[in-house]
């Protein structure tokens, strides 16, 4: 009589586990899972947010910048509103005259002139920024496009307001146009070019500030 029992215990056992595999079939369990995995995923994407629009990655390494100048510093250094923070750029290739950082420290024939060039050309405007990389003071370096496909950087240089950076043999730069700009403003004597012999600033600040003798 138990042994009866047995089998027909076992009998239902088996015919429930039956019903439950056609009830629930192994790849709808597996798809279960995978969508579950895939909301997730989806759902961390969601939280992170897609990279934004006026920050974008380049070819070559570089990247872009997409926002509005809220301050000029110099000839060569401003600040950008990008989205919810702000950046500090530092045009590429270029070296503005210094402006005075301390009584040590003195500034540049041309230095003001220079800042107040860049920001006829740059401040309050929303503008695109080619970066090729950030410097040591987390400055980026870029390229500043202008409306007429020219860049701010190449606009400094023509007008006598900045030199063509060559420290270091040329290690800076970046823009081939910029060494012949710099050449027909010296000859126009545009800008610093009106004085006889301006001191580039890598020069000035090593005479003047490292050595004291400005």
């Amino acid at each position: 009589m138990s042994r009866r029992r047995g089998r027909i215990l076992a009998a239902v056992v088996f015919a429930a586990v039956a019903v439950g595999a056609a009830v629930w079939p192994p790849d709808q369990a597996s798809n279960q899972v995978s969508g579950q995995t895939s909301k997730q995923a989806s759902s961390q994407t969601s939280e992170r947010g897609a990279p934004s629009a006026s920050h974008v990655t380049a070819p070559g390494g570089g990247f872009v910048l997409e926002g509005r100048v809220v301050h000029v510093a110099d000839g060569d250094t401003f600040t950008v509103q990008v989205g919810s923070e702000q950046r500090r750029i530092r045009l590429a290739s270029i070296d503005a005259p210094e402006t005075q950082k301390d009584a040590q420290r003195r500034g540049q024939p041309y230095a003001n002139a220079s800042g107040d060039a860049l920001a006829s050309l740059v401040s309050g405007k929303t503008l695109t920024l080619r970066c090729y990389e950030e410097d040591r003071y987390e400055r980026s370096i870029c390229d500043v496009m202008l409306a007429d496909g020219s860049t701010a950087n190449q606009k400094q240089v023509a007008a006598g307001m900045a030199w063509a950076n060559m420290e270091g043999k040329g290690k800076f730069m970046r823009d081939p146009a910029l060494p012949k700009l710099e050449e027909q403003a010296r000859q126009a004597r545009r800008g610093l070019w009106r004085d006889n012999d301006p001191v580039r600033p890598w020069v000035w600040r090593y005479q003047c500030w490292q050595q004291q003798r400005c």
